[in-house]
Parts: structure tokens; C-alpha cells; sequence
């Protein structure tokens, strides 16, 4: 069942991304030559018009092919190369391009802006919409490693239930509670919820990690459901998937940048059959968490899309962009061999990221 929701969520994502392009190409005039869901072999095809739709055996990708997009002999010079993506100005090609990133961010502000409606996770300590924030409780956002928490297996995700310390109980938890009565024991009984039981551990809090006073090494947020009007969703879906655009965006860069300095960490990085386990994780805690992951996922589509590597969107906007400062086109041999390159280093990476998944779920 989890891994029939992981393909349907990920079917719809590469839908609106093929739909961002294939109908950014239709509107320009530029011949669209099949629509697939899925890579070949092909299970099912019709062609209406001059366009082939097709459901293909692999659920795991998709694709637009768009006349020119790939420049061949007919389509620089044929009968009907005047509809080739190459023979429009770059601007209508970069618009193209981009069409399935945009569609994807898109996207990404509905799901957000309907998870609004039926009620979203959202933190109490916001300064616009914090006050309306219903059923707040302590979330552990962040455990720093080599910390008296993550010693005792404390981690992301876990919500402070209460805490023990003698004859002091904390039974009710905010954030600055929390941090004041840890500050005030040198070890203490924490209770916390995982996976719809609690659980128990004792810590000692430490000095050094947090100037001043002790700590156990995590960050909090006060959290609960927001629930908001149709127009309202709508204005702080735009503001939140800005937000979560942006940090993705950073710690992407910062992956890359890691990755070229031989200091990635590839434990947080997970593939398809690591998503496959989020998603069942995000399903189980109700649909507006499943919705939350949706939105995340299409986001982080979107960014990797922009990256000017080959083969993807990002790297036929950079050979774009070269072309305008150039002033006159690359040629089809050059960016096809690049192209092609880029789609068996990523079809490498995804092989890389998947080994990696299973070694973790074998080693727990």
C-alpha cells in the first residue's frame, strides 16, 4: 500500500511538470510529439491530433517529447521546422523550459494553501498567525550530534510529554518551560511521544552547549494546527511555500557544495525507496501531513530541476543563457552528447542513493 501511494504522489508530480511544458509548448505553437507517464516500454498509447499520449511500464518518471527539443536534422532544417522549439526566440524557449518548474511550485502553493484549510502543523511562536494555533504541544525540531539527548536517542520529530526532576514535575510543556526546567536539573526523567506511544528516558543535561546554563543539545517549537479561511490559506500558502522554497533551495546548494569539497554527508539524502518509508510515515499521522510531504517533494523537484547540470531543465536554460551572451546557437552534437551525459550521471546518482537506502534499512 505504501509503496502504491509513493508511485501515485509521484505520478502526480511528474504530470504537473510535463503539464507545465507540454502546455507551454502547445500555447507557442511548438509541435508536441507524445506525453508519456512513465518510461518504455509502453503499456497503453493514443494519439490525438498530432500528439501521442502514453502510460508506460516504469511509474517512476515521465516525459514531453517536444519537436526540437533535442536538435536533429528535421528538425533544423524539415517541413515542419518553423514548429521546432529551436526555431522559436529564447525567450518562448526559456519560458518552455521552465514551464514544469513553475507548474511544480505551483502546485506545491495548493497543496499548501489546502492543507491550510482542513489544518496544518504550524508553529505557535509565529508572530502573524501563532495566537490561532490550536492544541500547541513541544516538538524536538533538531537533536545536535554528540549531544546528552542524542546519547540518550532522542530525535526529530519527538513531542515532550512531560518532564520529571524530584519533586518537580512539568506536566504541561512550552518551549521556555521546558528550557528553564532543564536548566534547573543536573538529570531529570523526560516522557515523550514516538510512533503513538510513550516513552521514557533519563538525561543529564550538560554545560557548554548553550551559553550560561545547562542543556541537553536540541531545538524546539511550540506546535499545532492552524486551520484558516479559503482566502487566508491561499496568502499564507504563498508565504509558507516561499519560505520552504528558499531554505530547500539553500540547503541544496549547500549539499552540492559539500559534495565538491568531499564533505557530504549522504545520510540525510534519501531516494525512492527511502521516500517510500516517509511517505508511509507522513500517511500514518493523517492526510494533512501527507499533503505537507507532497508539497515538500514538488518543491525540491523544482529546485533540483533548476540546477545547470545537463539534462535537466536548469542545464538547457544555462546552454540558453550561453547561446544569448555567444550570440549564435551551441551546437545540436555538443548539447546532445551533454545532455546525454548528464542523464546517465543522474540515472548513476539515483542507483548510488537507492543502494544507499536499502544499506540502511538492512543495517537499521
Amino acid at each position: 500500500m505504501d509503496i502504491i501511494l509513493f508511485i501515485v504522489i509521484l505520478a502526480a508530480l511528474i504530470l504537473v511538470h510535463e503539464l507545465g511544458h507540454f502546455t507551454a509548448a502547445k500555447r507557442a505553437g511548438v509541435r508536441v510529439d507524445e506525453f508519456g507517464l512513465g518510461f518504455p516500454p509502453r503499456l497503453w498509447k493514443k494519439k490525438i491530433g498530432e500528439t501521442v499520449y502514453s502510460l508506460n511500464a516504469f511509474p517512476v518518471g515521465g516525459f514531453v517529447k517536444i519537436f526540437g527539443e533535442n536538435p536533429d536534422e528535421e528538425s533544423l532544417k524539415g517541413k515542419d521546422s518553423s514548429r521546432s522549439l529551436t526555431s522559436k526566440n529564447r525567450g518562448i524557449q526559456a519560458w518552455i523550459m521552465s514551464a514544469g518548474i513553475i507548474f511544480n511550485l505551483l502546485f506545491a502553493w495548493l497543496l499548501v494553501s489546502v492543507g491550510f484549510m482542513i489544518g496544518l502543523p504550524f508553529s505557535a511562536d509565529d508572530t502573524k498567525y501563532g495566537a490561532r494555533v490550536e492544541d500547541p504541544i513541544v516538538m524536538i525540531t533538531q537533536v545536535l550530534p554528540g549531544s546528552p539527548a542524542e546519547e540518550v536517542g532522542l530525535k526529530g520529530g519527538d513531542t515532550i510529554v512531560a518532564l520529571y526532576g524530584g519533586a518537580d514535575v512539568l506536566e504541561t510543556p512550552r518551549v521556555e518551560s521546558t528550557q528553564k526546567f532543564i536548566a534547573g536539573h543536573k538529570e531529570f526523567t523526560l516522557a515523550y511521544l514516538r510512533d503513538k506511544k510513550i516513552q521514557t528516558i533519563t538525561v543529564e543535561p550538560k554545560e557548554g552547549i548553550v551559553d550560561g546554563r545547562l542543556a541537553i543539545g536540541v531545538s524546539m517549537d511550540s506546535v499545532g494546527t492552524l486551520t484558516l479561511p479559503v482566502h487566508e490559506a491561499l496568502y499564507a500558502g504563498v508565504l509558507t511555500t516561499a519560505s520552504m522554497t528558499a531554505g530547500m533551495a539553500v540547503g541544496i546548494v549547500d549539499f552540492l557544495k559539500n559534495i565538491f569539497i568531499g564533505q557530504a554527508d549522504f545520510k540525510d539524502v534519501a531516494g525512492p525507496v527511502g521516500i517510500v518509508g516517509i511517505v508511509s510515515d507522513a500517511s500514518a499521522l493523517g492526510i494533512a501531513h501527507l499533503i505537507s510531504l507532497t508539497a515538500i517533494i514538488s518543491i525540491n523537484l523544482a529546485i533540483i530541476n533548476l540546477l545547470p547540470f545537463p539534462a535537466l531543465d536548469g542545464g538547457r536554460l544555462f546552454f540558453l543563457l550561453i547561446e544569448a551572451i555567444k550570440r549564435s546557437p551551441i551546437k545540436p552534437e555538443v548539447a546532445n552528447i551533454a545532455n546525454g551525459i548528464g542523464f546517465i550521471v543522474l540515472i548513476l546518482f539515483m542507483v548510488f542513493v537507492t543502494f544507499h537506502d536499502v544499506m540502511k534499512i538492512i543495517q537499521g
